[in-house]
């Protein structure tokens, strides 16, 4: 059996350290440099998406970018903040283009209070799935266009179903899931959601793109693999029950926690 490999999000100013890691078995590859409102508001990326490029020259793996997520929620009603969510959307998909990405991480507007009140009132969540629909329609068109994949990652998801039908709604292969293990496992401590390997099972042919990271369901800690609480034995077999092929991305608070999370997924037969 081959194990799957692992990748990293990584920024731009870390791509020389890890060049040699990455090159090696062409590894999946998420930056996340562009997410900062000050960078996206003065339109100043140009230079750090060319410097990038030079970084990843002669790179094959399957490259993304974590697009900007602040504040900017698909499903807020005020028509000048939406105006702004699309924009930075749009923005997002333009540095992807430019940097030759092809899928960009996008946040779940499911927050723990919609978990316990949505239901108490007649139709809100096909009203909230209405709302993202009417402010994503362009940007999925867009990444239909530029050939790129959106991935919705779960953020405060108690029920992962509802993350799904969101993506499903567009009926687009532009838009898949995506899933934080660390999100999942605080959602399963903190709030009472299931455990991280029924979020892999939940999404099913629509996950794309997994961030691995360890956590103790108390906060969303980014520890490298193995110093939290999460089963990850039974987060592989869930993987592994999967058709898709999803991207695999260590995402930690410190990148130099990589060697030591891949040094126990080796040990462990997890992945290389």
């Amino acid at each position: 059996m081959t194990l799957p490999v692992i990748g990293a999000a990584l920024n731009v100013e870390h791509l020389p350290g890890f060049r040699d890691w990455l090159f090696e078995k062409d590894r999946d590859l998420e930056i996340q440099s562009f997410i900062w409102p000050e960078m996206l508001i003065k339109g100043d990326w140009h230079d750090l998406v060319a410097e990038a490029r030079r970084h990843l020259d002669g790179y094959k793996g399957r490259l993304g970018i974590h697009g900007p997520f602040w504040g900017l929620s698909f499903t807020n009603p005020d028509p000048d903040i939406r105006a702004v969510v699309r924009t930075r959307m749009m923005q997002g998909l333009e540095i992807a283009e430019a940097l030759g990405a092809r899928f960009m991480v996008i946040h779940s507007p499911y927050t723990t209070w919609d978990w316990h009140n949505l239901d108490m009132h007649p139709g809100a969540r096909q009203r909230g799935i209405a709302m993202a629909q009417e402010l994503l329609v362009d940007v999925v068109k867009r990444a239909e266009n530029i050939g790129l994949t959106l991935m919705l990652e779960n953020i405060e998801d108690i029920e992962p179903e509802d993350r799904k039908l969101l993506a499903q709604s567009f009926d687009s292969e532009a838009i898949r899931l995506s899933v934080d293990t660390g999100h999942a496992h605080y959602a399963h401590g903190a709030t009472g959601a299931r455990p991280v390997d029924h979020f892999i099972r939940s999404a099913g042919d629509m996950l794309g793109h997994v961030h691995l990271q360890d956590a103790d369901g108390f906060a969303d800690r980014h520890w490298p693999i193995g110093e939290g609480t999460i089963r990850w034995h039974e987060v592989f077999r869930a993987l592994a029950e999967q058709a898709t092929e999803p991207r695999l991305i260590l995402e930690l608070r410190d990148p130099v926690g990589i060697e030591r999370s891949m040094d126990w997924l080796s040990r462990e037969g997890l992945g290389q």
